[in-house]
């Protein structure tokens, strides 16, 4: 395209239109377009011929009297066809102290269900300040859905047997080391797809693939060159980002898209999106206007009664989304449904998820609509949901999200074995409701240990290699004197803070490596890895890289090779979690023996056999048998000794049986983690268990017995 193509440049001819679908439908006789906008008073449809048009090529306005029906503003422009670009600019009231209205004319406005988007000429400040921005604003572009999918379907894979990773779509393939021909875009995940199947996971979680505002940074940090990489700042919920498309100006971010999710589903992959609807990139008072402020800002967003210019800010950037608003909510569920249906993801992390359970009042809500009307969904019923169930407002609802089958990111779980694994005492009791699925959270509710997505690590936060290598966040990158970030990271550095040759420290810190992995994939319910941990990949105790699209925040491919010796552990881990039905019951333990099982579904040790350390306040060491669910498979008995001693410890009898010993973190490659057909038996009725180790045993048949 080119504004020297005469034939898109024309003056198109139009009708009235319909209000019916919101956003654009694409006929053979031309596109409707139709937006909501309750308060505004003239409303114009701006079409560019490309995506670098700084002015349009023809201004539609639109009659209230004819392309207006209840709230919604509508045309239809005949002959438009795919390829074509457009805006909006729309006037009203301007009263933002009163009524919150904000309208401004001068400002060109994104349609809030652009299927895709182009931020070509984009420029963040001259949409924060008064004035005309056309030659600065984002596009929309008229896209036609004519995808083969080729009878590919969402997973609907069960949550209960998923092994999640966390990864970033741009900073997985951007690094130079990746090999990929389009680096940092959807196509790059394709590429990668036969070293995620080699890890074994079994799904993806994506950190924000919704087109964001990547100038959403302050001025110091933007100052340094650095920009919004983590994408938590969105502003186009129907649109996948530009940034991760190999030619965002043809439109083809749609089958980019969903090349990448067919492709994943192809490898039994499923697709989950981490999604913002907390708050937008429009920001506070100060910040631009994109589409939701020009539209309808005294609906879209939580205002404060004594003064509507201010926004209330519970997710901590500047805004709040008014989620239990009738139209808002409406918005949310069906831009939901539509990610579902016609994009074929299977699931949906929400950031801040607290939020969505404030009413329009901002006071938290159990009977949340838009909470609910999710749950309640056809479309959704065999969609996972995942929350992270709390918000900047100080709302933690962990263990108490609204809802009954909405997994919760599990920060408590987090936390506890994080200051287990670094040798905190006292903790054995908690620890131990931790990895059997935080019963004592989720069982009074009637929930399941599928609730509780456990994880250690996540993009927010130190990496796995920095937990075990720095003490404090080293922020000073980004630009805010080391201000941003948390402070409480529950981290310990084994010795030397940061980068280490000591070959002491560097042993302790790859062995509290897997012992993290081992504690996680041997808990119930469902674990949740960041990409790169794998390989030990660090931010130079960076705990904070948002902005930071740079090495520091790429997944360096080299690492495969270097720290083959982990990649290796965390491969067969999940393997071995995979093969034991025992690491991922339906219901929580209870201690009981069910049909068919040579052992209760779990015993808890301590020094001796069944006499557990609970109240014991200097206690580091937890030990516990895990009995198969049926007499065909083996029985687990395992040890976490986080404590500075060796230990000798007994073992409980298995009938008919014999303890092998399958992982031990203490010992080097192979030996740490081997198959079952290369175990070693343990002949004893003990076993001594090093410090600082964790040490899992499998029950074989005694030779010349029957399984």
């Amino acid at each position: 395209m080119s504004d020297r193509n005469p034939e898109l440049q024309r003056p198109y001819r139009t009708r009235a239109g319909t209000r019916h679908h919101a956003g654009i439908t694409v006929t053979t006789e031309g596109v409707n377009f139709s937006v909501f906008s309750r308060n505004a008073t003239r409303v114009e449809l701006l079409l560019f011929a490309h995506p670098e048009s700084e002015v349009p090529f023809q201004i539609v306005p639109l009659d209230p009297g004819i392309n207006r029906t209840f709230f919604f503003w509508h045309v239809f422009v005949e002959g438009l066809s795919p390829g074509a670009c457009y805006a909006w600019r729309v006037d009203g009231p301007y009263d933002p102290g009163a009524s919150g209205f904000r309208f401004d004319p001068d400002k060109v406005l994104l349609d809030p269900r652009s299927l895709a988007i182009t931020d070509n000429l984009w420029n963040r400040e001259q949409a924060s300040k008064p004035g005309e921005n056309a030659r600065s604003s984002m596009r929309a572009m008229v896209v036609a859905d004519d995808y083969d999918w080729e009878d590919d379907q969402p997973l609907h894979h069960k949550l209960r047997d998923a092994v999640i990773y966390e990864l970033h779509v741009g900073g997985f393939t951007r690094h130079s080391s990746s090999g990929v021909s389009s680096p940092g875009t959807f196509h790059g995940i394709i590429e990668k797809i036969p070293y995620l199947k080699s890890l074994g996971i079994t799904a993806v979680e994506l950190m924000p693939v919704m087109a964001f505002d990547e100038q959403d940074v302050p001025a110091a940090t933007m100052d340094l060159g650095l920009q919004n990489f983590w994408g938590y700042t969105t502003h186009s919920y129907y649109s996948p980002h530009p940034g991760y498309c190999i030619a965002p100006e043809t439109g083809r971010h749609v089958h980019e898209f969903r090349d990448m999710v067919k492709a994943l589903h192809r490898a039994d992959i499923s697709v989950i999106l981490d999604i913002v609807v907390n708050h937008t990139a429009e920001g506070g008072a100060e910040g631009p206007t994109i589409n939701f402020k020009g539209f309808g800002n005294e609906i879209f967003y939580h205002l404060d009664p004594d003064d509507r210019s201010r926004y209330l800010d519970y997710t901590g950037c500047g805004n709040t989304v008014n989620c239990n608003h009738p139209l808002v909510s409406n918005f949310i569920l069906h831009c939901l449904e539509y990610w579902v249906r016609e994009m074929h993801v299977d699931g949906f992390r929400f950031d801040l998820a607290s939020v969505l359970a404030r009413g329009e009042d901002g006071k938290p809500m159990y009977h949340a609509p838009v909470l609910w009307n999710i749950e309640f969904s056809e479309t959704l019923a065999r969609t996972s949901l995942i929350a992270e169930a709390w918000d900047a407002g100080g709302l933690y609802q962990v263990g108490d999200f609204p809802g009954y089958r909405w997994a919760e990111w599990n920060g408590r779980y987090r936390d506890t074995i994080r200051r287990f694994v670094r040798g905190d005492p006292g903790l054995i009791a908690e620890v131990a409701s931790r990895i059997s699925g935080s019963s004592d959270l989720y069982q009074r509710h009637g929930r399941l240990p599928v609730n509780s997505i456990n994880f250690v690590t996540c993009h927010d936060g130190f990496t796995l290699n920095d937990l075990v290598s720095y003490n404090k966040k080293h922020n000073g990158k980004n630009g805010e004197a080391n201000r941003d970030g948390n402070d409480h990271n529950l981290s310990w550095n084994c010795g030397q803070e940061g980068e280490s040759a000591d070959p002491r420290i560097l042993a302790l810190r790859e062995r509290q490596a897997k012992n993290f992995f081992a504690i996680l994939l041997l808990s119930q319910g469902v674990p949740m890895l960041l990409a790169g941990d794998e390989v030990l990949r660090t931010q130079q105790g960076n705990n904070n890289v948002y902005c930071q699209n740079n090495e520091l925040g790429w997944f360096d491919w080299a690492l495969t090779e270097i720290h083959v010796d982990q990649l290796r552990f965390l491969r067969q881990l999940i393997g071995f979690r995979k093969r034991h039905a025992c690491l991922r019951h339906k219901r929580f333990l209870t201690g009981s023996r069910g049909e068919g099982m040579r052992l209760p579904d779990v015993s808890w040790h301590g020094y001796e056999i069944e006499q557990p350390l609970w109240e014991d306040p200097d206690a580091r060491l937890l030990a516990f048998t895990l009995g198969a669910p049926d007499r065909e498979e083996a029985d687990l008995h395992i040890i976490l000794n986080m404590s500075d001693s060796e230990l000798t410890l007994p073992l409980p009898p298995v009938s008919e049986r014999r303890w092998h010993r399958a992982i031990d973190t203490y010992l080097p490659s192979p030996d740490d983690i081997t198959e079952r057909e290369q175990q070693i038996r343990v002949d004893q009725d003990f076993i001594t268990i090093q410090p600082r180790s964790v040490v899992v045993l499998e029950s074989h048949p005694r030779p010349g017995m029957a399984h």
